[in-house]
């Protein structure tokens, strides 16, 4: 097993994305919590995985928080006495022009998807840094690499992950903490339903390999990173998107 006995926390690990990697990391051994806003998804899970015989917790707490970051962290620590890898996955999105971006809406999309990851990171590496151990993964976006119309703020929000991975894999590297991210393309979730609903083919068409992303595909890129195969690695992003990040299928 890859991460045999390691505590992980996964942020957003309620549905989606961070179910799967949730799932895939206890799979191969881990321990783990659940921390979202969303405490009877996340307990749903936490049940599926106990009777599989993994040790998991479910903590409700909205990660643009300290206060509620900081309480969450600490149940981890009381309850498994150590961190050992961070998946920062928790996330808001809303596409609209730039023009018509409420203030508010900009703050709570950064507060969610960049202050919350800066957060759990703040909160959890005095921890690995006195074990001198560490994995910190943090889910980032293709759109981050080129941009997409009408989502500036959630552009944004996901190139800033890119640029707070790589300043902290400098900057925490003397603890043996490795900081990396993945920037998934376009997933098959309950959450992208109404988009898919409308824009499947054309979404199909455009990905080289032919097909949509399942959260699985995403949890096997993490559990590598995570894990001890990856202990050369750190400060990159890799793009776990059938090939679009590289350009669009040929037109058949």
């Amino acid at each position: 097993m890859r991460v045999k006995d390691k505590v992980a926390i996964v942020t957003g690990g309620a549905q989606g994305i961070g179910e799967g990697i949730a799932v895939r990391l206890a799979e191969e051994g881990a321990k783990v919590a659940i921390v979202d806003l969303q405490l009877e998804l996340a307990n749903e899970v936490v049940n599926g995985l106990r009777t599989s015989g993994i040790e998991a917790i479910a903590l409700q707490a909205d990660t643009s928080k300290k206060t509620e970051v900081g309480t969450a962290v600490d149940e981890v620590m009381s309850h498994f006495g150590r961190i050992d890898i961070l998946v920062n996955n928790a996330g808001y999105h809303r596409m609209a022009k730039v023009t018509e971006i409420e203030e508010e809406t900009w703050d709570r999309i950064l507060d969610i998807n960049l202050k919350g990851y800066f957060l759990m990171i703040q909160a959890v590496v005095p921890h690995m840094e006195k074990q001198n151990y560490g994995k910190i993964l943090n889910i980032a976006s293709i759109v981050a690499h080129g941009g997409i119309a009408n989502q500036a703020h959630y552009n944004s929000s996901k190139g800033g992950i890119i640029s707070l991975t790589r300043t902290l894999a400098l900057e925490l590297v003397p603890f043996k903490i490795n900081v990396n991210a993945i920037s998934p393309g376009t997933v098959e979730t309950a959450g992208n339903k109404r988009f898919l609903d409308r824009y499947r083919e054309l979404v199909e068409k455009q990905i080289p390999v032919g097909r949509l992303a399942q959260p699985r595909d995403i949890a096997n890129a993490v559990l590598f990173l995570v894990s001890d195969e990856a202990e050369y690695i750190t400060g990159q992003c890799l793009s776990v998107c059938g090939g679009l990040s590289i350009g669009m299928a040929p037109a058949v």
